[in-house]
């Protein structure tokens, strides 16, 4: 585990330096608890995937959001302003089988019930995530807009919306100033603000986990009377390319974005070497441990199940193809692959918590 890290590490330095107190934040939060774990160390995942579910690599293969758990997903506004759910990263977006996804958020449900977030058993975590993943593939998909067709969702985000003099109150106070900032930041930014001559404040921010460590930028102004915020982070191929060993590093984050069945954030791009998008109140992730009641809970894992097929369909012909394989392996696959790489991510989470790192 810890060679793992390291190799890993010195991988990503190659493609844009690291900050060594953020990345020491980054090994402490791993100790935390395995759920902190398994959020920072996707790259161990998709290590250790292969041997620990050699019935499950042999799936379909997709376009797949790789880092994929219970907290990578969150709201957005779209180009027409309507407020939008769905998956918010795609750093780690790879080929690979489409069960890994389905694996992994899976075992991520489990280790949040572990720690007292989520109430549902295992089995009725998986039953449902799958039946709602099922669902998805058999309609074709639809964007989770937050409005006529999923307003119970809608009020589950309204529920979580950050309020927001204490949201710009906590993102000014938490901004570092930093004495030296990379020049393309600036013109990243740039393009996304609403004047091109707006003054504005670049500083440091530190947010995350699995990216957590690599450079992390809040631009922040005031603009027609209140604040605006634009975040520029440093992009890396996702760790499947790591584990390429020389393969072409392309980075699949804007190609999965736009050619999956959603209604896309207009302020998300990837410019140069930096991902780049809005921050306000309401782009936040929604918190399941919060949820208001535990039906809205059950709905949750739905959604998420559902959100993920509407992914996978940005890869021409995996629809029938996967459901097909899902027919054959069917829950029983897909359920025994978490328990494994649960684990497998247990064990290496009690390794780096003996090791001095």
């Amino acid at each position: 585990m810890v060679a793992a890290t390291r190799e890993y590490e010195r991988w990503v330095r190659r493609f844009t330096p690291l900050v060594p107190h953020d990345i020491a934040r980054k090994h402490a939060k791993m100790r935390e608890d395995p759920f902190s774990f398994l959020r920072a160390t996707f790259y161990r995942w998709a290590q250790r995937w292969p041997a620990a579910c050699p019935d499950l690599v042999a799936a379909p293969h997709v376009l797949a959001i790789g880092d994929l758990h219970i907290e990578n997903f969150g709201t957005w506004r779209d180009p027409d302003g309507r407020l939008v759910w769905g998956v918010n990263d795609f750093d780690e977006a790879g080929r690979a089988p489409y069960t890994n996804d389905l694996v992994r958020l899976v075992a991520s449900a489990w280790l949040a019930r572990d720690l007292g977030r989520i109430g549902l058993k295992r089995r009725e975590i998986c039953d449902t995530v799958l039946l709602g993943y099922r669902e998805g593939l058999r309609v074709g998909g639809r964007p989770f807009v937050l409005a006529e067709h999923n307003g119970w969702l809608g009020q589950v985000a309204a529920w979580q919306l950050r309020e927001p003099v204490a949201f710009w109150r906590a993102l000014r106070r938490k901004a570092i100033a930093a004495s030296a900032l990379p020049a393309d930041v600036h013109a990243a930014v740039h393009g996304l603000m609403p004047e091109r001559q707006l003054a504005y404040t670049l500083m440091r921010r530190i947010a995350g986990l699995g990216s957590l460590g690599r450079p992390r930028f809040v631009a922040l102004a005031k603009w027609k009377g209140g604040w605006i915020a634009r975040e520029a982070r440093a992009l890396v191929p996702s760790a499947y390319a790591w584990l390429s060993r020389g393969r072409k590093a392309r980075i699949w984050y804007e190609t999965l974005n736009h050619r999956a069945v959603r209604s896309p954030d207009p302020f998300l791009r990837v410019l140069g070497r930096w991902v780049v998008r809005r921050l306000a109140p309401d782009c936040s992730k929604i918190d399941i441990e919060t949820l208001p009641t535990r039906y809205d809970e059950s709905r949750l894992l739905h959604a998420m199940g559902y959100e993920t097929a509407n992914i996978h369909m940005a890869t021409r012909g995996a629809r029938e193809a996967i459901r097909r394989d899902l027919r054959k392996s069917a829950r029983r696959g897909i359920r025994d692959g978490a328990t494994t790489m649960l684990e497998v991510t247990l064990a290496d989470w009690k390794a780096w918590k003996r090791s001095r790192r």
